[in-house]
């Protein structure tokens, strides 16, 4: 069926109301939108819808592409497809007449656009046949010496890219797209492209020009600004042609182009949009973002490592996302600012569609959390329209641009999600997508571009990268039995959507002096957790076990759909529930500031921090002398905690350690006096926990039994206000009972299992054991002594110790009471073997749990792990090592430094 170009407004609403109402379910189920589940019978018939339509664009690009011709132009042009006209069924190429029409000749140089730019999109298809008549198209058909002056960036991303994809399947021997007759003829092809771009990087700083014609080189009076993007992308097809051909200028070039610009960042670590290329300095008005001009330096430092191993572009990766992270993130942590690269303030509220990559990117570097939240922006956009607009502004909650020549950015991360989460809320996204892109896109003679979303305007224009991205992604995302979804080597896919990968031999070990640097790089497993519904064991949350939701099910999943301004359709309304909830977002800053001291106090900053203080070892830093040496802490992407990432005036890079060696590191309550004797505390004190009998002979004798724990000994975190458990007693001290004589009773309270709210029962002198979470340490230690009870112990979720503390309001409000209990956390894996042993008591009826706080000399208890049960009749004390010692800055543990002291 042929829609016509342009549509009256009301009845497009009208089509997208009810799209969206067709596509919205109970929120309580995985599927949001679809009307079954997903079965593998289903996820076929969607990849073969998505496969047939694909086909439809590109038969018609090889049908209707090469009649191009302009009958007085003939002389320039050659026979052969450019880009596909899909309205007037024709082909379409450079603007001759207008060479000042980038829009069309920064991509069109008269080289087989499309036809390139899809090669490798036959091996996502697994289609051998189309694959090998497609190269010998391309080597048939394709020359670069045309007079035509193409984009630097958009030229090496889409053609560039295509050769040496498709160069690196051809030639690789024992895979079925190797073409035995095939002689390296792309690869040639892709040199000679290289070669024909080099002197746009004959610049003094190395940042090259825009654009450059492949004939003539760069003609006089050629613009010398450049975007971040268009300069700093250019690393992975370079380096890669460098790699395969043994010419090492083009990832020369390309490197130092990328750290000309990186070099330049401001004080705060961000990059700005676009920088004049011969003066190295950004033009107005220095605005930093995630979105077009910049968006894929950052894809490129990330995957650059990836493919190659070169560490320092992991380190730009890791400096670069903690910036953007820290200053352009907004508030919410939902969506990204312009920020002013110098101060980090906002600029623009301003989203682009070519900033929905950032999702997929932060689930590459291992932030699924926060790519789950940015993705539901875009997600709840597109709804709004059946596509994503160019332009929109987050403020006033509209579009500015309405435009969708259908970009795979949306797609390529609802991919990359899926293959995450396995979530199958991200299929649903995606048959949308394939659903809307099929009503509004498809034409008689391929598919189209959208000039406005409003009424259907249609561009007579299909971008290359509609066929060699955004339905390569999507066939992917139902394609579960892909072939690159069961390769874990370093292949990447390029910012064109392109595969590249390098054999071994074309690696390069990283240098001894590196590697005695930076040691073993300490990478981590990302942590992402699905939303628990029904725990387990209601009153332990911290095993975070239960029966688990979707995406959909998240608290703040609607909260989303609000920032946009999108209207809930009646079928998503007709869900909601009087009882409900939607959560507004709260997440810490994943970067912090500090300037160290040993107490608390204001310091000045020391910037020369002397030998005596701060001193390199072999595999880090050593600190004698914390007072007045700044750290910057970025967040750990396993949620185990924070890392330093600078210390003072060096890079703290992956792998390394910083030790502190000074004394003066000591707990204190607050506005205690360092001097004072009794100021100091133990930041850790060794608990033990003993099943005290109903009848000795009757118990551990039953089915199952055997496995009970009937003592063990666990370290605790101490608090810096409250009772101190490990204080010795001096004559006149009130005594303080928790943990005390033979110890105190052991209780939990399911119905208050975070004890957040008052208790309704008496303690009686017991300690509670509570789960981390909802509200501060000191609340639920003030709840808890209004019950009665004699402490708190938290159990707690991290893998490293956390030591409480309060400001000196919260303090002020508890009164000098609270010193006459106390509280402790532990850290997750005793924290579990506490829960199963209070899990024990209560199942079988063994009596009660008490709690000793062990004697300081009692002799040293040591270990990295958990305590190991011993069971059955042998069933004693069990022991727990400590942990490595950490620091901890306002109750963050630093995972990368060692206490020494």
């Amino acid at each position: 069926m042929k829609w016509p170009s342009g549509w009256p407004t009301g009845l497009l609403a009208l089509l997208i109301a009810a799209l969206d109402s067709h596509w919205s379910s109970a929120p309580s189920v995985h599927a949001l939108p679809g009307p079954a589940a997903w079965t593998s019978g289903r996820k076929l018939a969607v990849r073969y819808q998505v496969r047939e339509l694909w086909h439809h664009g590109y038969d018609h690009y090889l049908k209707f592409g090469a009649l191009m011709s302009i009958p007085h132009l003939n002389a320039l042009i050659a026979d052969c497809p450019f880009q596909l006209a899909p309205l007037s069924c024709t082909g379409r190429g450079p603007n001759w007449l207008n060479p000042a029409d980038i829009a069309m000749n920064d991509v069109a140089g008269n080289f087989s656009l499309t036809l390139v730019d899809v090669l490798d999109t036959f091996v996502v298809l697994n289609d051998p046949p189309g694959f090998e008549d497609a190269v010998r198209k391309v080597i048939q058909w394709v020359s670069f010496d045309v007079n035509t002056k193409p984009q630097v960036f958009e030229t090496t991303i889409r053609v560039l890219g295509g050769l040496l994809s498709g160069h690196i399947f051809a030639e690789k021997p024992g895979q079925p797209f190797h073409l035995p007759w095939y002689k390296g003829e792309l690869l040639r092809l892709a040199h000679d492209l290289g070669e024909r771009l080099l002197p746009a990087f004959h610049t003094i700083t190395g940042l090259p020009y825009a654009r450059i014609n492949l004939r003539h080189g760069i003609p006089k009076g050629e613009s010398t600004d450049t975007c971040t993007a268009g300069a700093g992308s250019l690393i992975l097809e370079f380096g890669t042609l460098s790699r395969l051909t043994g010419d090492d200028r083009f990832e020369k070039a390309a490197y130092k182009a990328y750290f000309a610009l990186w070099n330049r960042r401001s004080d705060i670590g961000l990059v700005g949009n676009t920088i004049n290329i011969f003066t190295g300095l950004w033009t107005h008005p220095e605005v930093n973002g995630i979105g077009a001009g910049i968006d894929s330096f950052y894809e490129y430092a990330l995957k650059w490592y990836i493919l190659s191993g070169e560490v320092e572009f992991l380190d730009v990766w890791q400096d670069s996302y903690a910036s953007v992270m820290r200053y352009s993130r907004a508030s919410d942590g939902y969506w990204y600012r312009n920020v002013n690269i110098h101060s980090g303030d906002a600029q623009y509220s301003s989203v682009d569609s070519l900033s929905a990559f950032w999702p997929g990117l932060q689930v590459l570097g291992g932030d699924v959390e926060n790519a789950v939240k940015s993705h539901l922006t875009y997600y709840n956009i597109w709804r709004g329209f059946g596509g994503l607009p160019e332009v929109w502004d987050m403020n006033f909650h509209q579009a500015t641009s309405f435009q969708y020549p259908l970009r795979p950015e949306f797609v390529e991360s609802t991919w990359y999600l899926y293959r995450a989460t396995r979530d199958p809320f991200y299929l649903d996204i995606g048959e949308r997508i394939l659903h809307d892109i099929s009503i509004r896109a498809r034409v008689d003679c391929g598919l189209t571009g959208i000039n406005d979303l409003r009424t259907n305007g249609r561009d007579d224009r299909m971008e290359s990268f509609v066929l060699s991205e955004t339905l390569k992604y999507l066939f992917l995302l139902f394609d579960e039995e892909n072939q690159l979804h069961a390769d874990d080597s370093h292949w990447v896919f390029t910012t064109e959507g392109h595969i590249l990968t390098l054999d071994n031999a074309l690696l390069r070990p990283i240098s001894p002096a590196r590697r005695k640097l930076r040691r073993v790089e300490s990478l981590q497993c990302p942590a992402y957790s699905s939303p628990v519904l029904v725990y387990d064991e209601p009153h332990n949350h911290s095993r975070d076990s239960g029966l688990t939701g979707g995406i959909t099910t998240r608290g703040d999943f609607e909260y989303a759909r609000q920032l946009v301004g999108r209207v809930a359709s009646e079928n998503e309304t007709r869900w909601w529930d009087p009882d409900g909830w939607c959560v507004l977002p709260k997440h810490d800053p994943y970067t912090y500031n500090f300037v160290l001291s040993a107490h608390g106090e204001v310091a000045v900053e020391d910037l020369s921090p002397s030998a005596e203080k701060l001193v390199p070892v072999a595999d880090g830093y050593l600190v004698h002398n914390v007072t007045g040496i700044r750290v910057h802490i970025v967040s750990r992407l396993d949620g185990k905690g924070y890392d330093i990432a600078k210390l003072g005036p060096y890079a703290v890079k992956t792998g390394q350690k910083i030790y502190f060696n000074d004394s003066q590191l000591i707990l204190a309550p607050p506005g205690s006096q360092s001097g004072s004797p009794n100021s100091p505390r133990t930041p850790e004190v060794q608990l033990r926990f003993y099943l005290d009998y109903v009848d000795p002979l009757l118990q551990l004798q039953g089915p199952g039994m055997h496995d009970v724990i009937s003592e063990t000994v666990v370290p605790a975190a101490t608090a810096m206000f409250g009772g101190d458990p490990a204080a010795p007693l001096s004559p006149g001290d009130h005594p303080l009972r928790f943990g005390h004589g033979d110890g105190v009773h052991v209780t939990r309270i399911p119905d208050n299992s975070l004890g957040c709210a008052p208790y309704a029962e008496d303690l009686d002198g017991a300690a509670v054991v509570v789960a981390r979470g909802e509200c501060t340490f000191i609340e639920k230690l003030i709840l808890a002594q209004d019950a009665g009870a004699s402490g708190v112990v938290v159990l707690g979720t991290e893998e490293q110790h956390i030591n409480p503390s309060a400001d000196a309001e919260d303090l002020a409000d508890a009164g000098p009471e609270i010193n006459d209990v106390a509280i402790v956390v532990l850290r997750r894996p005793d924290a579990q073997l506490v829960a199963d042993m209070l899990d024990s008591v209560e199942r079988y009826g063994l009596g009660e749990v008490r709690l000793v706080v062990e004697p300081l000399d009692g002799g040293h208890v040591d270990a990295n792990q958990p305590a190991n049960e011993q069971k059955g009749e042998e069933a004693g004390r069990v022991k727990a090592e400590d942990p490595p010692r950490v620091l901890y800055l306002n109750n963050h543990p630093l995972i990368n430094t060692r206490l020494l002291v």
